[in-house]
């Protein structure tokens, strides 16, 4: 488990942690919505889906971030109900985000911080509080996904009908964003030109056609304004 020196209030569970009986006594309180995200992204997000539309697993990342004990997860109790207050909650796990190895290299798309909000029941803040935040967090280089029972209304990529952002706690995640995010921010100019700023020069070859076009877009609203 990590601790933030100043923050002491909300650390940090690492996977490590899991594989004891019991969780450390700081988060003891929190072991039932702790141990069922975990074992959610172990099993659903690791795995496969029917619904999903392609092969692999249904976030390719998770594995890895798991291995190499890179995945952090933290709760916060209470129920915020405006976006604002998540915003002003996930201040500190940004910026503690920034400051946790690794910075740089391959190694840094697998680090995540996943917050738990067990008590909400109104799971559209966290919607809000995802696309208030969205903007911000990819100029800074990160993505902000939000999971939830609902689930969120976000259709897969490959599958329209599927909603692949169900999870049994309310929560948002934040990771390092990469080349392959494209599909997720094109349908915003702000997040395209985030985007195109850190990525355009290393774009997939799959995405090339899909990036070329929201970056004309992109010129083509910069000229009209």
């Amino acid at each position: 488990m990590l601790i933030h020196p100043t923050h002491r209030a909300h650390p940090l569970v690492e996977p490590a942690d899991f594989a004891a009986p019991r969780l450390p006594d700081a988060v003891a309180a929190h072991e039932l919505p702790l141990r069922t995200v975990f074992e959610w992204a172990g099993e659903y997000l690791c795995g496969p889906h029917p619904d999903l539309g392609r092969r692999g697993a249904v976030c390719p990342f998770t594995d890895t971030s798991l291995q190499r004990g890179l995945f952090y997860l933290s709760v916060h109790t209470g129920t915020p109900e405006e976006p604002d207050e998540l915003a002003a909650l996930l201040l500190h796990y940004r910026d503690w985000f920034a400051e946790l190895e690794p910075k740089k290299g391959p190694g840094a798309q697998f680090k995540t911080i996943v917050i738990l909000f067990p008590d909400l029941t109104e799971f559209g803040v966290v919607d809000r509080a995802q696309e208030l935040l969205k903007p911000q967090y990819t100029r800074d280089g990160l993505m902000l996904g939000e999971f939830h029972p609902g689930p969120p209304q976000k259709a897969g990529l490959w599958n329209p009908v599927f909603r692949p952002l169900h999870s049994p706690v309310p929560l948002l995640a934040i990771r390092h964003m990469v080349p392959t995010d494209f599909p997720f921010l094109r349908d915003d100019d702000t997040t395209v030109a985030a985007y195109l700023q850190r990525f355009g020069d290393r774009v997939p070859t799959h995405l090339r056609e899909h990036v070329r076009a929201a970056a004309d877009r992109l010129t083509r609203s910069g000229s009209a304004s």
